[in-house]
């Protein structure tokens, strides 16, 4: 195993703790996953995050042999939508899905995240999109993914929770953050009579500058 893999596995620990230490994240639910050369490393199926260790990590070849993979563990029932994005876009180094409370409110009433609040425009677009429903673990489900976030770095599950895609797994959790105050606050607005949206004019200038924010790869 090369240095640059293990310290991938390390990281993919070290963030699922995270997830749960910001209230991303409970129990055993989400995943996260890196590429790595021709390969992804994903967080194992149904582990607890205090059991996780560098090792229990399932790799998986991108586009090789679909669906196969190595590891003293199963890789996440969520693998297809992981795999799907990193061989449709060879942007995405990094993917982070979690059942975080305000995205998952959202996505349980499928409603999409729209432009309330300029920052929006980090996530690719002019709103974040909300998926079709389809069953957790299956093909159909990865499609929907893929179509709710066609240029988009980020999207709603439908009745599920959240996807966010990084070029390193750093941004993406950035992202992932992100995405869960912007719920948040987004929520606030619904009690109090909704958001004003702004145009796509007032977004224009931001949307070109959103392309450098936040947390950036360090190659």
């Amino acid at each position: 195993m090369s240095d640059m893999e293990q310290s991938l596995r390390e990281e993919l620990v070290a963030e699922s703790y995270r997830l749960i230490e910001t209230g991303l994240n409970k129990g055993t639910s989400g995943n996260l996953s890196v590429r790595s050369g021709d390969r992804m490393l994903i967080t194992p199926s149904a582990v607890m995050v205090s059991d996780l260790t560098p090792d229990k990590m399932a790799s998986m070849p991108i586009d090789g042999n679909y669906g196969s993979w190595e590891g003293p563990m199963r890789p996440s029932t969520e693998w297809q939508f992981h795999l799907d994005i990193m061989r449709a876009r060879d942007e995405v180094n990094a993917i982070v899905h979690t059942h975080a409370p305000n995205c998952t409110i959202l996505a349980m009433c499928r409603k999409i995240i729209p432009a309330a609040h300029y920052m929006v425009s980090i996530f690719g677009g002019l709103n974040v999109r909300c998926s079709g429903w389809a069953l957790p673990g299956s093909k159909e489900l990865s499609e929907e993914a893929l179509r709710a976030l066609d240029g988009r770095n980020a999207c709603l599950l439908a009745n599920h929770g959240m996807i966010t895609l990084g070029d390193s797994l750093a941004q993406a959790m950035w992202r992932a953050e992100e995405l869960e105050n912007y719920a948040y606050e987004y929520l606030q607005t619904l009690m109090i009579g909704g958001p004003v949206i702004l145009s796509a004019d007032d977004m224009a200038e931001h949307m070109e500058n959103a392309k450098n924010y936040g947390v950036q790869s360090e190659d």
